[in-house]
């Protein structure tokens, strides 16, 4: 079985991020790293948030950590032997539908304007897209995870 780590970094909904943790614990995702402006399931006094709670209706019991940065997240991963893949639309991009993972890998998903930063892709061994055939050239990142 494929051991996944998922980390959102610089989300700014609280909606998205507890969606993500909702999905993430359906599908057996082993931890979540929230990196940056992601909202936690915790407030700045440590209390649950309420906001959180309503929508992961209770997936925020998923095995969660915050970082500051990304940067020494990757480097502790990349020396676990993680595969990092990110979530976005590059020149580097391949397809999600023939992309291939390896047993453990690390998914990353960015801020729902910018996307997955600079300093992420360049760590990244790949980049996955999903191709759109309207024209809208994105989803919200909540669906785009799920996917």
């Amino acid at each position: 079985m494929k051991t996944c780590v998922l980390i959102l970094e610089n989300l700014r909904s609280v909606e998205n991020a507890a969606s993500i943790f909702r999905t993430a614990e359906g599908l057996g995702v082993a931890k979540i790293i929230l990196v940056g402006t992601t909202p936690t399931p915790l407030d700045r006094f440590g209390r649950k948030r309420a906001d959180f709670t309503k929508v992961s209706l209770g997936a925020e019991n998923i095995d969660w950590q915050y970082s500051k940065e990304i940067k020494p997240v990757l480097k502790e991963l990349k020396e676990e032997e993680f595969q990092v893949i990110a979530l976005e639309q590059t020149d580097k991009s391949e397809n999600l539908r023939s992309f291939k993972t390896r047993e453990t890998f690390v998914l990353i998903v960015g801020n729902e304007v910018g996307g997955v930063s600079k300093e992420a892709l360049d760590s990244c061994e790949n980049i996955a897209e999903i191709p759109m055939r309207g024209k809208k050239a994105s989803l919200n990142v909540s669906v785009s995870t799920g996917i």
